[in-house]
């Protein structure tokens, strides 16, 4: 028995410090982005990436702040080259991840950067796309605050583009919102963002 004792040690112990080291790393990521240095988070990203290839959250937070890096990029050449690097990653997460709703919903704004450089050449593309994400998403996950929210903002947008009104919309918002409120991540190192904004939409819609 204590030969047992003694062999489970030293099998799970390494896997309790390999977790730690992932909880630590990815916390300093964290820090070091909320600090506004993106740069060495996603680096930091990037090293934890390597280090635990079975992990998708690294891929996901790189891709993340790639796609948020492009919001308001106006030169093309950089432009492509992090949206290239965030569906490099994207990819990666998917192949770690299956049906997974958060997938998705980068996977959507990554395309929705597109359509927001250049909406005539990219429009047409993967405006359908982008809504097959969001609807995947939600179905896959309806408690999804994020795919929930994304879906509603991305409808308000085409229905602005093409000048309809928005106010059906506006109502569905309120209910998104409300998920937040009750959403549960699996860990304090999974995504859990995006209330702050979808305020903000719905404000600007009264």
């Amino acid at each position: 028995m204590k030969y047992l004792i003694f062999i489970a040690f030293f099998v799970i112990a390494p896997m309790t410090n390999a977790q730690t080291n992932f909880e630590k790393g990815m916390s300093k990521a964290f820090e070091l982005w909320s600090a506004n240095k993106t740069d060495e988070a996603e680096n930091m990203f990037e090293r934890i990436a390597k280090a635990e290839p079975e992990a998708w959250l690294p891929h996901y937070y790189i891709a993340q702040i790639n796609s948020i890096k492009s919001w308001t990029e106006k030169d093309e050449t950089v432009l492509k080259a992090q949206l290239d690097k965030a569906q490099e990653h994207i990819d990666a997460a998917m192949l770690l991840s299956e049906n997974n709703a958060e997938l998705l919903v980068i996977q959507a704004h990554i395309l929705t950067n597109w359509v927001a450089f250049d909406g005539m050449t990219y429009g047409m593309k993967y405006g359908a796309k982008i809504a097959e994400l969001y609807e995947k998403a939600a179905v896959i996950d309806p408690t999804n605050p994020r795919a929930a929210y994304g879906k509603i903002e991305w409808e308000m947008g085409s229905a602005k583009y093409f000048g309809k009104d928005t106010a059906p919309y506006c109502k569905k918002l309120a209910s998104a919102i409300a998920l937040f409120d009750t959403f549960k991540p699996a860990s304090k190192l999974h995504p859990n963002w995006g209330k702050d904004r979808a305020v903000q939409v719905l404000e600007s819609c009264k």
